[in-house]
């Protein structure tokens, strides 16, 4: 078995995007995807597609990209690598909800790769429910690790705790959601292993509109009000600060001159600050808020 060039990787992620937006407009019933195809002047291009008028999901997008030029210094000196041109592509998807009981969803599957011959894969997926429910986040993580098992026992407990620092808001001392998994510079000594890395990455990609439709399906017509409205205003507003200070998928986006508009696409409709919010005690938003923590372990939580 040959290792599959760059080029081919690209038209796979490609692939992707399109069995993912296919799986969500059904899903969701009403909405459709808009295609925005952009070039970006160094060099590559990819294709932005964003959902519209959806009965369920109010604002999502599902962005293919394979850049490649001339690697910025800032990249370089964050990674610590020597001057080489470079090679990028994958898969990004953000959805934001109208019902504060579904779950904000993001899911990214990558690959890069230098003219040296560095390489690797990179990717991860996490839930930010509004509202923690245990039984739900047990089942989104148990898919998780039926996915990661099938490829290695060692996936799931080390990619978990790795999306447990990675999402994580360090000026909030709290966890963005409760976690998924996440995975970086992931390379390979033989074609077969590459190989494996690939599928690993494409399986991920394969169950991401199963897991989000099960939720679609589950929540989205249980009852809210505007205090629930409110919340999930709020809890947005924790993504935005997550997505602009932390995430390094916005920041390499950035410095790479990427396309301004497909890499804030993850930003929601609306979102709000209330100056020293305060949950009321034992209400929902509280028991939220007590469990955006580390190290849980959501496939045997015990309130």
């Amino acid at each position: 078995m040959s290792r599959k060039t760059k080029e081919e990787i690209a038209l796979i992620y490609q692939q992707m995007q399109e069995y993912i937006c296919k799986g969500l407009e059904e899903r969701d019933g009403q909405g459709k995807f808009i295609e925005d195809r952009w070039e970006r002047s160094e060099g590559g291009g990819g294709r932005t597609r964003i959902f519209q008028d959806g009965a369920i999901i109010e604002k999502g997008g599902v962005a293919f990209s394979a850049v490649h030029g001339a690697t910025p210094e800032k990249i370089l000196q964050k990674l610590g690598l020597d001057q080489a041109d470079f090679f990028a592509t994958g898969v990004s998807i953000v959805l934001h909800p109208f019902s504060p009981k579904v779950p904000i969803i993001h899911m990214n599957i990558r690959y890069f790769e230098m003219e040296n011959g560095i390489h690797w894969f990179g990717g991860g997926i996490d839930l930010t429910p509004h509202y923690i429910v245990p039984e739900d986040a047990a089942y989104f993580h148990q898919k998780l690790k039926e996915t990661c098992d099938a490829f290695d026992s060692e996936y799931y407990p080390k990619f978990k705790n790795w999306a447990d620092d990675y999402f994580y808001l360090k000026h909030r001392d709290e966890t963005r959601g409760i976690g998924g998994i996440f995975y970086d510079r992931l390379s390979a000594s033989s074609d077969g292993q590459f190989q494996a890395i690939l599928d690993f990455s494409l399986a991920l990609g394969r169950l991401f509109p199963e897991i989000y439709g099960y939720f679609m399906h589950k929540n989205a017509k249980l009852p809210f009000g505007p205090e629930e409205k409110a919340w999930q205003n709020l809890r947005r507003g924790r993504y935005v600060e997550f997505n602009l200070v932390w995430d390094a998928g916005t920041k390499f986006g950035l410095d790479t001159n990427g396309r301004t508009e497909s890499i804030l696409m993850s930003m929601p409709p609306q979102a709000e600050w209330t100056y020293m919010h305060q949950p009321r005690p034992g209400s929902e938003e509280e028991f939220t808020l007590k469990h955006l923590k580390k190290g849980l372990d959501w496939l045997s939580y015990q309130s």
